[in-house]
């Protein structure tokens, strides 16, 4: 059982790293005036649910499954990207708006953000691969 909860988390963490490869190269382009904003904006805002769902759904099975400190380390994660979607303002159209991606160094936030979230998921895919071995081993 405990393999097979790590062999999900780790095709999660593969599509999650995807997304956060998308995410960067996609905001790169806008920065290098490749696409604009609106166009840019609204190919992310239709992934942040789904990145949304896959980190959350990893984080409440290893809740779940009992594993505390993976857990504990992609709760902070999963609760920064609820926030994030919450707070979007009304009006805009959503996560990543077009009129002020330019304004405040959104564009250079957003982009620490993705690779933050790249590097992270770097980190949970090694972890989840080192906790499948080791669950198929022991099993």
């Amino acid at each position: 059982m405990e393999a097979v909860v790590f062999v999900f988390s780790l095709l999660d963490c593969c599509a999650l790293i995807f997304l956060s490869v998308y995410f960067i190269i996609t905001l790169s382009d806008l920065e290098c005036d490749y696409i604009n904003a609106r166009s840019c904006c609204s190919k992310l805002n239709k992934w942040v649910i789904p990145e949304l769902i896959g980190h959350t759904v990893v984080t409440v099975l290893m809740l779940i499954s009992l594993h505390w400190f993976i857990f504990l380390l992609n709760l902070p994660v999963a609760t920064w990207n609820i926030y994030r979607f919450i707070m979007v303002p009304s009006g805009n159209m959503g996560v990543f708006d077009p009129t002020e991606i330019h304004n405040r160094g959104q564009l250079k936030s957003h982009m620490k953000e993705a690779m933050i979230k790249l590097g992270f998921h770097l980190l949970c895919f090694f972890m989840y691969l080192y906790s499948m071995i080791l669950a198929l081993i022991n099993d």
